[in-house]
């Protein structure tokens, strides 16, 4: 992924690139990977944090089952977690972060983030409705790059 962002941003210091990211632990890790690759910093931003499932949070997809065992037949059950969030919550606040940018001819930004988070993220800054939010695909082994209203997926190799 390191090289793949050398390619895409370039090796000019001078380029005002920030990397946000989740505060959150796997998130954090790969923007403080990415960031020593390229020599950057890195801001945290908790409106980038994974989508909270409330009393679920921490348990086995066993153990969800055992009060909805259908609850994986729908394709938003992390929006239905007791006390958890909503899609409109987690929309709300990413939504804030994107609109909170430079103008995106001037925007020079790397964002880590998380499965449910990024795909609301990649919705919003394209304009999706929510089914074509949720539609989109949450690979474990691609970037985007949000470009001009477009969303673009970019294969990574795997690193062993």
């Amino acid at each position: 992924m390191g090289d793949l962002l050398h390619r895409l941003i370039g090796h000019d210091a001078q380029t005002p690139w920030r990397i946000i990211a989740s505060p959150q632990r796997r998130a954090k890790r790969t923007a403080e990977i990415i960031a020593s690759r390229l020599g950057r910093a890195v801001e945290f931003d908790p409106r980038l944090a994974e989508v909270s499932v409330g009393a679920w949070e921490g348990l086995l997809y066993a153990e969800i089952a055992k009060d909805d065992p259908t609850f994986l037949t729908d394709r938003e059950w992390f929006f239905r977690g007791p006390g958890g969030e909503t899609y409109d919550d987690v929309m709300g606040r990413v939504r804030t972060l994107l609109l909170e940018q430079e103008a995106e001819a001037h925007r020079r930004l790397i964002v880590v983030s998380h499965g449910v988070a990024g795909r609301l993220l990649r919705g919003a800054y394209a304009g999706l409705s929510r089914h074509d939010t949720m539609q989109q695909d949450v690979p474990q082994d691609a970037i985007f790059r949000l470009s001009g209203g477009t969303v673009e997926r970019l294969e990574c190799e795997a690193v062993l």
